[in-house]
């Protein structure tokens, strides 16, 4: 008896609530679609979007001689591109779907087996007659372990950096910067100067945010320099293009003097669709020097057109990240948008020689799977970061968490 009156006391009590503040809320959370479109960063979708059609429309223009001196249809590489793209927008999608946390998670596992197939490259790798060991042939398809390394060591050594900073954390400025030599020791093995070169530049950049010292700043640009003598004395490949970069005169024959070319042909509107001549002379129109086939053939404008997206993508994802309270984010966000912007800096600065040739491809625009699929996750990444969420105490901040 004793406990029915007090369950009856009980039930009263929640009835005479629900009378005065109406019913107890229930929480409801939003499908994650709704969810997902509400915060993520469309502005920075919408111009990754532009780029990929950009890519497409000079993929026409760039990949119909190559196809002809391969004996395929003249729009092998465009339907290529076409699947390719596909997948890498789809990819940016999925993985901009998850969590901080998640991408964490499945970048480190995906740390691990990219660095796995980087240390077995030399062995089952293959140069494809380029001079250089950066592919995984399968026939059907080929696969660059480098450009997948690039987004999850971003976010593996940003997750080190920031949990130096925890009580009791590991020493995890100095593990990065352990893996990041290695992973640059492996590419300069290739050799693949520039993507070892963006491996050290993304990491310096989060260490830099972090609160680097100055000290080591000056010590790094130091060996920076010592690095590249020592690669100009004994790597003919890394001569040879320093060496055609400083000459006085380009040589017209060369990739170099054929770009440079293209761009004064171009002027402000181009000579016309279809009208350029540089896709015929160049063998990597259609990758490492899309550029110079957007100045020939659409003019300066087109090619403003593609740095305006560029700098959108950038700029946007780094306003967002000064709002950005959680360490892990804010290193691995910048960290993987400086990468994502100084490659296409170098591909660009390529064609118009203000920097020696690297092999790089311009991000969602050049042709190959590889740099597209991997470029895909990379700014699934970045959506994931950037997106709006409940940020904590403004005290975490001055703690740095």
């Amino acid at each position: 008896m004793a406990q029915t009156s007090k369950m009856g006391r009980s039930t009263g009590g929640f009835k005479m609530t629900e009378m005065v503040h109406g019913p107890l809320p229930v929480e409801v959370r939003d499908p994650i679609l709704p969810r997902w479109w509400r915060t993520v960063d469309r502005w920075t979708m919408a111009s990754v979007l532009f780029l990929f059609i950009f890519g497409l429309i000079l993929a026409l223009a760039a990949s119909p001689p190559l196809a002809e001196r391969n004996n395929l249809d003249a729009f092998h590489y465009v339907h290529r591109q076409a699947v390719f793209g596909g997948l890498a927008l789809l990819a940016m999608t999925i993985t901009s779907m998850m969590s901080p946390d998640t991408v964490r998670r499945w970048a480190t596992v995906g740390f691990g087996c990219a660095l796995l197939a980087l240390i077995l490259l030399p062995i089952f790798g293959t140069d494809f007659g380029k001079g250089a060991t950066r592919w995984y042939s399968f026939g059907f398809a080929s696969v660059q372990p480098s450009e997948f390394i690039k987004p999850v060591f971003v976010v593996f050594s940003a997750w080190l950096i920031s949990a130096s900073f925890e009580p009791g954390g590991p020493p995890g400025r100095m593990m990065s910067f352990a893996v990041a030599v290695v992973i640059a020791g492996f590419l300069a093995l290739q050799p693949d100067f520039g993507q070892a070169s963006l491996i050290l530049f993304s990491w310096g950049v989060m260490y830099f945010c972090a609160g680097a010292p100055l000290l080591f700043i000056l010590s790094m640009a130091a060996a920076t320099v010592l690095a590249g003598f020592v690669a100009y004395n004994y790597s003919e490949h890394f001569a040879r293009r320093i060496d055609g970069y400083m000459a006085a005169d380009v040589d017209p024959n060369t990739q170099l003097g054929y770009a440079a070319n293209a761009i004064q042909e171009g002027g402000l509107f181009g000579v016309g669709t279809g009208e350029g001549s540089v896709k015929w002379s160049l063998p990597d129109a259609h990758t490492d020097f899309i550029i110079a086939v957007a100045a020939e053939e659409y003019g300066v404008l087109m090619v403003l057109v593609i740095l305006g997206l560029f700098a959108v993508i950038v700029l946007r994802t780094l306003a967002r990240l000064v709002q950005e309270r959680n360490l892990f984010v804010r290193l691995a966000g910048t960290g993987l948008v400086s990468m994502f912007g100084v490659q296409a800096m170098i591909n660009m600065g390529v064609a118009v020689r203000l920097l020696p040739a690297k092999g790089m491809t311009l991000p969602f625009v050049s042709y190959g799977g590889s740099s597209l699929i991997a470029g895909g996750i990379a700014l699934g990444m970045i959506l994931a970061l950037t997106r709006s969420r409940p940020q904590g105490a403004l005290s975490a901040v001055m703690r740095g968490y």
